[in-house]
């Protein structure tokens, strides 16, 4: 018995999505996308117990820039999936357009669209509903909140309604961040925050379409030859460029692709730094990323050779392009030649170059 409970400070390298929105934490888009697979499989592990977010902020979603992982704070402000007597929020900011119209309680599905603002927030460091119709209100009072986030909410790339859109030399982030990112995941934002606003029982995004979308990403991500900078492998662009993979987004150099394992209809780059875990070979085995299976290195005394290293326990069998079988034993590695097939046991991948 008491007046309340306590719980421990995150530790000091955990810092929240405010820190990223005012540049106080720059993580590479790695831990970036890292984050958001945690800040998902959080939303997940809640809504399978039969609850939801009465509120959130900026403030409640805590990370760390140098590793991805996530830390969800303010407990008290998590309820029973449809509590209708859960109190209303101070911050419509990141809840469903039917909370804040007071139509409805907080639900698994009002999660669905707080889930993806909390997306859009860290990827583009920007709401996805403040765009040019912010800049008709005095000051963003309860009145303006209501109007924006219940009554009228329109997305800043409606694709049918240019209401609202991003204002040049004022909305900088999204503007910049925008196109940085594959067709796929904007199609997905424009689904959450147009239908999804709309119809929310079947038009929001579920989190396992954010999971999938998320893990391709990151795997995805390419490295500049000439400055460093992440960029995204977008394989409709590449098709529609007559596979041209475009120009660096930061410096404008020519990307190239690197040595990539295909794996069914998934793409893994292969990095300097990349890692394959249980989920990429393992049918069985979907979304477990608790340890590393292989990792990309260098030929200990030939620094121009690449290889893919068996960190598991079991042997791999490859094929080469002229057809010769090798086994690949725990703690060797497998050289990146194109036309090469790993089998990895449940599943194989090929080798492109």
């Amino acid at each position: 018995e008491g007046f309340g409970y306590v719980v421990p400070a995150p530790a000091e390298r955990f810092k929240s999505i405010e820190h990223l929105i005012k540049r106080w934490v720059e993580p590479t888009f790695h831990e970036l996308t890292t984050t958001l697979l945690g800040l998902v499989t959080g939303f997940m592990n809640l809504h399978l117990r039969g609850q939801c977010f009465r509120e959130i902020t900026p403030r409640d979603v805590c990370f760390d820039p140098a590793t991805g992982e996530v830390l969800l704070v303010y407990a008290n402000n998590i309820v029973s999936d449809g509590d209708t007597a859960a109190r209303p929020p101070d911050d419509l900011r990141f809840m469903a357009p039917e909370i804040a119209r007071g139509e409805r309680p907080p639900s698994v599905q009002t999660d669905l669209h707080t889930l993806a603002t909390l997306l859009f927030y860290m990827l583009m460091v920007h709401h996805p509903l403040e765009g040019e119709r912010t800049t008709s209100f005095p000051a963003i009072d309860a009145a303006a909140a209501r109007e924006l986030y219940g009554t009228h909410p329109v997305f800043i790339f409606d694709p049918n309604d240019a209401s609202n859109r991003p204002v040049p030399g004022y909305h900088v982030s999204v503007l910049d961040y925008w196109p940085l990112y594959p067709q796929y995941l904007r199609d997905l934002f424009i689904q959450a925050f147009t239908i999804g606003l709309r119809d929310p029982y079947n038009g929001r995004v579920r989190e396992s379409e954010w999971r999938q979308a998320l893990i391709h990403l990151r795997d995805t991500i390419i490295y500049c030859p000439q400055c460093s900078a992440e960029n995204f492998y977008d394989i409709e662009q590449l098709k529609a460029a007559g596979g041209d993979p475009g120009d660096c987004w930061a410096c404008q150099s020519d990307l190239r692709l690197p040595p990539r394992l295909k794996l069914d209809d998934e793409v893994v780059m292969l990095n300097f730094n990349t890692y394959l875990y249980p989920h990429h070979v393992d049918p069985n085995r979907r979304y477990d990323f608790s340890q590393a299976i292989a990792q990309v290195t260098q030929h200990p005394t030939n620094l121009n050779i690449w290889g893919l290293k068996n960190l598991s326990g079991e042997k791999w069998v490859i094929t080469t392009g002229d057809g010769n079988i090798k086994d690949v034993g725990p703690g060797r590695s497998a050289t990146l030649v194109g036309g090469t097939t790993i089998s990895f046991g449940q599943k194989e991948g090929e080798i492109r170059t």
